[in-house]
């Protein structure tokens, strides 16, 4: 066998490795941007339950507040005082709710979008390592080498 030969078989073969790298890098990406996702979920139930939270300690010291100042805690006033707020809260966590499917979505394409990169560029390395070894295989029976017996 020939070194040019030897050559085209080796760049075949890092041609080959090089497109299974660039496919295993872009799985990590997906990876850690699936990671990104999971924790994005996760801070957008903490916001919430961080909202709900304050607006119990807020209804709460407005109760007092209330009654420390002689109010009747059941007057329609306090009542749709109370009311809105409660509805205020609401809104607030149902909009980070809200944004958080749509960082998540964006996500999702996202990791979608790097792993068919991934295969693409698989894909694409494959195509020009078979190339290349097809251009080796016909230069060296173009400069005399015997691949094929002719009869």
């Amino acid at each position: 066998m020939s070194l040019q030969l030897m050559a085209g078989l080796l760049k075949f073969g890092a041609g080959m490795a090089a497109g299974q790298r660039a496919l295993e890098r872009k799985e990590l990406e997906a990876y850690n941007i699936g990671t990104e996702k999971v924790m994005g979920e996760a801070e957008a139930v903490q916001r919430s339950n961080d909202r709900l939270e304050a607006y119990r300690l807020n209804t709460k010291a407005n109760l007092a507040a209330f009654s420390a100042t002689g109010r009747d805690i059941d007057s329609p006033t306090v009542r749709a005082f109370l009311d809105k707020q409660k509805e205020i809260a609401a809104e607030d966590v149902s909009r980070s709710d809200l944004m958080a499917m749509f960082e998540g979505m964006k996500l999702s394409q996202e990791q979608a979008a790097t792993i068919a990169e991934g295969k693409a560029l698989k894909r694409s390395a494959t195509i020009q390592a078979y190339t290349g070894l097809a251009g080796t295989l016909q230069d060296y029976q173009d400069t005399g080498g015997k691949l094929f017996a002719m009869k």
